[in-house]
């Protein structure tokens, strides 16, 4: 035989033998597998990295030698049960508590601070006395909650007219306020008269505001505006900084009032974890590019290393808008944008309501009717729909009046024998479009009105411009037959969610703008084209004669919907990301 033809024959052999030695240790590892479970494989690794079995040191030796693979194992185990427990997510009942474990046991009881410009209570004066009230704020209904279950501090702006007269020398107070059990810090930061003109009614609302949302209100830009704007913001990072009690806390900013905040945060606070979440729509590449400063937003906002939008279309958005804007790495399999050398995760976690609430003293939903009648001198069978929002051009008040006028042309049956109760909180009464916006809304409920009120019985537009407190609009939530919500452009619209969570009697319909984020999550609603003021009015007079089986079903669904996702998974998905960063960002410092 050959040289060659032997070499040949050789290295088949080789490559036998290989094989079946490959196989044999394949077929070893599925034995143990089937033998072991989950918990029983980590259970033996760890038993092995305490020197047992076959790491258990013979006489005296500590095998020194194995204590860096012993280390890299340890971090290698934890990683794989974190992986595991989200994994199993969706098994999670999230609650308070489940929240309050993930803060202690997947990040270790570190230290969480959140920052809004909106506080989440305000104490105002009143007849020469304080009162406490609540804002009429979607940021603060789901942040509220959280903190409770979190103990941290929220950092806000404090604009009530007795809101210095309640804090300490350091300008915080614990809340809530008695006679409920206090739960967290509330940390208030002073603004100037021209500092709140600025970067609030000025840069925010009057620029930021229009141009996010699709409402047909042009944006203004003023460069006095924008000074303030970030000015506040190194106010506020000041605070953050002031607060932190450990070198690497968990920062969570929110909405658009602070989009430079992360990146000043991570400047003054190089460990911390900054998640920042947007709270509105974000536009497309051509209409955010309008903005004098869309650098430096684009900038601040990758600060962070996590940020989070409401849907999957406002994150697309985003990245579109980065890759037009920036030199920036986009990495779209992953959602990941890198800026500047550092990554900041882009993510999609649509906000919701706590679950179950927890309006103290709730009445039976018999008797919220009975009251909401009782209040307004509309007789037992009188239809009623209720709408909640802010006095805001983006909310649609003026459609939703416009549909109730078309439901009373085209069914006159209705007329005296409906009304809409139209719950609108004023804000930003600075701003001239919200001011024109007030008169308009104020001319066409009045108007309709006019129309249709005969006799002097009941009016089809309750309009309410003033402050309710969370319990009243609870009320009215359990005591309409109908929820009518026509944003012409909303991130989410927890509206829809909390009157579907109020109503723990299966009963009630909700009309929904398809123009919400809330629409992608509850389509048992029915779901309208705002604009589109016939259909609106169809889905009023469908909803007010919807069976009562049909009502149930639906509700049911989408109960079960808030049940599963609500605030405390929302919250809870955006805090094991971050621990499993900060997990890989450790195990990575230890092998460098």
């Amino acid at each position: 035989m050959s040289f060659v033809a032997r070499r040949s024959e050789e290295t088949r052999k080789y490559i036998f033998y290989l094989f079946l030695g490959l196989g044999v240790t394949i077929a070893l590892i599925t034995v143990v597998i089937a033998q072991l479970s989950w918990r029983g494989w980590v259970q033996g690794l760890r038993a092995l990295l305490r020197g047992e079995g076959l790491l258990r040191p013979s006489g005296k030796s500590d095998l020194r030698e194995l204590r860096p693979i012993a280390g890299d194992l340890r971090a290698l185990i934890r990683e794989l049960e974190a992986e595991h427990r989200a994994r199993d997510e969706d098994q999670v009942a999230w609650t308070p508590e489940t929240l309050r474990g993930i803060l202690h046991g997947e990040l270790r009881g570190d230290e969480v601070i959140v920052v809004s410009n909106r506080e989440p209570y305000i104490h105002v004066r009143q007849n020469g006395s304080v009162m406490v009230r609540r804002p009429a704020s979607g940021l603060v209904t789901a942040l509220e909650p959280i903190m409770r279950a979190c103990s941290g501090t929220w950092i806000a702006h404090g604009g009530g007219s007795a809101d210095r007269d309640v804090v300490d020398k350091h300008d915080r107070l614990t809340v809530p306020p008695p006679p409920e059990k206090a739960a967290y810090q509330l940390r208030r930061v002073w603004l100037t008269e021209e500092e709140e003109s600025g970067y609030y009614y000025g840069f925010a609302n009057e620029g930021l505001w229009p141009l996010c949302h699709i409402a047909h209100v042009r944006p203004t830009f003023r460069t006095a505006d924008w000074a303030q704007y970030v000015k506040v913001n190194q106010a506020f990072a000041r605070a953050v900084a002031e607060e932190s009690k450990s070198d690497n806390p968990i920062i969570l900013v929110h909405d658009y009032h602070f989009a430079l905040l992360p990146r000043m945060i991570r400047e003054s606070i190089p460990a911390a974890t900054v998640i920042a979440f947007w709270h509105i729509p974000w536009p497309n590449p051509e209409a955010f590019a309008i903005c004098p400063w869309r650098e430096e937003l684009l900038d601040g906002m990758l600060g962070s290393n996590i940020l989070g939008f409401h849907t999957q279309f406002h994150c697309n958005n985003f990245v579109d808008t980065v890759e037009r804007l920036l030199e920036a790495r986009v990495d779209r399999e992953t959602f990941t944008v890198t800026y500047k050398g550092k990554p900041t995760a882009v993510r999609r976690y649509p906000i919701s309501v706590e679950w179950p609430p927890s309006i103290a003293g709730a009445r039976p939903v018999s008797a919220c009717r009975e009251e909401v009648q009782r209040r307004h001198d509309l007789p037992s069978s009188h239809g009623i729909a209720v709408g909640v929002d802010r006095l805001d051009y983006t909310k649609g008040i003026e459609e939703r009046l416009r549909a109730v006028e078309r439901l009373l042309e085209i069914r006159p049956e209705w007329v005296g024998k409906f009304s809409l109760i139209q719950i609108a909180a004023p804000t930003r009464h600075r701003i001239e479009q919200y001011q024109q916006y007030d008169t308009r809304v104020r001319a066409l409920a009045a108007r309709i009105n006019e129309r249709f009120t005969a006799g002097g019985g009941p009016p089809p537009i309750i309009l309410k411009v003033e402050h309710h407190e969370p319990q009243q609009i609870y009320e009215y939530y359990r005591g309409a037959d109908v929820c009518i919500v026509t944003s012409l452009h909303d991130g989410m619209n927890l509206v829809a969610k909390e009157f579907v969570s109020a109503r723990d009697d299966d009963r009630g319909v909700l009309i929904l703008s398809q123009f919400t984020g809330a629409s992608r999550e509850l389509p048992e609603a029915l779901i309208v084209n705002p604009y589109d003021t016939d259909q609106c009015a169809a889905a009023l007079h469908m909803a007010l004669t919807m069976p009562v089986a049909d009502q149930r079903g639906r509700m049911r669904l989408m109960r079960g919907v808030i049940r599963e996702f609500n605030v405390y998974r929302w919250a809870g998905r955006m805090l094991m990301e971050a621990a499993g960063m900060r997990r890989r960002e450790r195990v990575l410092e230890r092998s460098v």
